[in-house]
């Protein structure tokens, strides 16, 4: 479907990839993984066109359409939601129109007989039979299970998009994408602003989705779930494997080792090289042979190694002293903004050493509970942080509240004090910002590498309560493998919301679920929540409230097994319908021309028969021979004629 060949993209002296070749067929859902920076988001703006690579060709069929949702966007709030999401239809409008037209046309028009006609009833046909597939009889419904699916609320339909926070907005511009059926769909982080129940759903949708798939996410348990092929982007290549994510992580593995073996084979070869020419530099005897050596290693591509293997993010906590026994205590807490109760009658409580997780739809009240822990926010009830507890904070807007003029090292700077600033470039080494990065200027680093530097800023004091909200948006996967350990290994008490449950499971012995206004508490880890009690997502196809609920609900058992494999009957289906559709219209295209053939024929025949009826045509044996001929074709596209016609009764949409 699409061809890439000898991609190259340079920034600066050494490039971001090159010599990238590679191809996306129908149907493949790929992950393109690699560490922050690598070049994930770029990869996806040169595939949809955003933006043009330093050398190389990217091929797409100029039939084929493509759906890109990057990690920002430029949102324009003039309309409601619906009307927002009903433009992902602008297209259908434009061919009722077409049709509109053709209709019309058709109705005035007599000449029935000519070809103009019966090309002009041929591309009715495939129109029609195109806005049919599109779904454009029931746009209106699909609208609605689209945006049931990504959160939304009935009473939200109407709503203007103003009124809704940018991650809401952002699951907007995702609804207007899927909705539009693109061949193609191309996700930069698509979970970042999405709860567990609609992570899920998209899940879901993805596996039934006819569309090709390529995304980024830092999500393992999403991606293990939709793709069945990885690209990884390392030391300026792009290195293709056709399994899930999980294999990968085995091949890859394994990969580093041969890599690791080979670089230290490479060294010790370097090593000899350059001690014999030491050796013999001088000696004319040997001048040859050093000239060889010499060549030699002039020879030699080094190897190269991802230096996020070589540098692992270790992550301790400082030690702090030891809290009370509980250090929240909610007694029915309540918070409300006007008329709009967020939670009512909160009543939790924390013991010392616990990791818990909030979880929930967005705008359930996770993190405003939080605030009220803080004491950012005003609220009623009884709310009661315990002895001695030191609390450290990390916010959604943690990475963007960094003062974007500052450098790497001297945000660390600003904020170290006594014995820590004299172990500054360490702590950045540790994460990442070792050598020139830690020159870098904020305003340049990418998602990733401001949640990396702002989570140095929350390590920074020793805290025993660790509330940390939205942890890991933007973290790459070994980063978050590393902070997950870190807050295991953690001797104090950790608040958690997320929805990430790769990263909670087995981090959490207790969740916390936020919805319809309360506040449950459910013991054990977040698979173990999520199998007690699936969870009722909206149907994927449909009507709204018909009998496609109960099958999709029924598919929502446990997501932690895979559905890429046990759910592409749908994608079929729907591909089927498409390539019938397709292969009806060849036939019914062929059939026509067989008629056509056979009138002409047959119309020669009447004239051989006029000439075989005369003396002179009677002798002539160039007429007999013809006339032979001809009825023999006939027979033969009759034959066809009868073939292809079956054939096309047998096709059942």
């Amino acid at each position: 479907m699409i061809s890439v060949e000898g991609l190259k993209v340079e920034f600066g002296v050494k490039p971001l990839f090159h010599d990238a070749s590679f191809v996306i067929n129908q149907r493949d859902r790929i992950a393109l993984v690699g560490k922050n920076g690598a070049g994930k988001s770029t990869m996806l703006k040169i595939l949809c066109g955003i933006q043009k690579p330093t050398a190389g060709v990217v091929s797409v069929p100029n039939d084929t359409t493509m759906g890109y949702l990057p990690q920002v966007m430029k949102l324009v709030d003039d309309t409601t939601v619906r009307e927002e999401a009903r433009k992902a239809f602008a297209d259908h409008t434009k061919m009722a129109e077409r049709l509109e037209r053709m209709n019309r046309e058709l109705s005035e028009r007599t000449d029935y007989e000519s070809s103009e006609y019966m090309d002009l009833v041929e591309r009715y046909t495939e129109a029609h039979e195109r806005y049919q597939m599109m779904g454009a009889e029931g746009y209106e419904a699909e609208i609605e299970r689209t945006l049931a699916g990504l959160g939304f609320e009935r009473t939200d339909f109407e709503r203007p998009t103003s009124e809704f926070s940018g991650g809401w907005r952002m699951r907007i511009e995702l609804a207007k994408i899927l909705l539009r059926k693109p061949d193609v769909l191309l996700l930069d982080e698509p979970t970042n602003h999405l709860d567990i129940e609609s992570i899920q759903w998209l899940e879901q949708f993805l596996a039934m989705s006819s569309s090709s798939v390529v995304l980024v996410s830092h999500d393992r348990a999403f991606i293990n779930n939709v793709t069945n092929r990885t690209m990884e982007i390392s030391c300026g290549q792009v290195t293709d494997y056709r399994v899930k994510y999980d294999e990968y992580v085995v091949l890859r593995r394994e990969r580093r080792e041969q890599q690791l073996r080979a670089y230290e084979n490479q060294q010790r070869e370097i090593q000899d090289i350059r001690q014999f020419v030491e050796r013999f530099r001088y000696k004319a005897t040997k001048a040859i042979q050093v000239q060889q050596r010499l060549r030699q290693l002039e020879k030699i591509v080094p190897i190269e190694i991802d230096e996020v293997d070589n540098s692992a993010m270790r992550l301790k906590f400082p030690p702090c002293l030891r809290s009370g026994d509980y250090p929240v205590i909610c007694d029915e807490v309540t918070k409300r903004y006007g008329d709009h109760t967020v939670f009512t009658k909160a009543t939790l409580t924390i013991k010392r050493g616990e990791k818990v997780a909030f979880v929930g739809k967005n705008g359930e009240g996770k993190s405003t509970l939080v605030k009220c822990i803080m004491g950012e926010i005003p609220f009623d009830g009884n709310l009661k942080i315990g002895h001695n507890v030191q609390i450290g904070y990390f916010a959604q807007n943690q990475a963007q509240l960094l003062d974007e003029s500052l450098t790497v090292y001297d945000t660390i700077d600003r904020v170290a004090t006594g014995d820590v600033r004299l172990r500054i470039n360490d702590i950045l080494g540790a994460f990442m910002f070792g050598g020139e990065a830690s020159e870098k200027q904020v305003k340049v680093l990418s998602g990733g590498e401001r949640s990396r530097l702002a989570m140095i800023k929350l390590l920074l004091e020793p805290v025993n309560l660790l509330i940390l909200d939205e942890p890991t948006n933007h973290l790459d996967m070994p980063s978050k493998d590393v902070l997950k350990e870190a807050i295991k290994a953690f001797n104090g008490t950790a608040i958690i919301v997320s929805h990430d449950r790769e990263f909670l499971d087995g981090l959490v012995s207790k969740v916390y679920e936020f919805g319809g206004g309360r506040v449950r508490e459910h013991l054990g880890g977040i698979y173990d929540w999520i199998n007690k009690a699936p969870l009722q997502l909206p149907p994927i196809g449909g009507e709204p409230n018909g009998t496609d609920k109960k099958t999709a609900n029924n598919m929502a058992v446990d997501m932690k097994a895979s559905p890429a494999d046990s759910s592409m009957s749908g994608a079929l289906s729907y591909a089927e319908r498409k390539e019938l559709l397709k292969k009806k219209s060849r036939l019914e295209k062929s059939i026509k021309e067989v008629e056509r053939k056979i009138e002409g024929l047959e119309e020669r025949i009447k004239e051989l028969d006029a000439i075989l009826c005369t003396p002179e045509g009677a002798s002539d044996m160039t007429v007999v021979t013809e006339y032979t001929s001809t009825k023999k074709v006939i027979d033969q596209e009759t034959e066809r004629w009868a073939q292809l016609s079956e054939e096309l009764e047998g096709i059942e949409l």
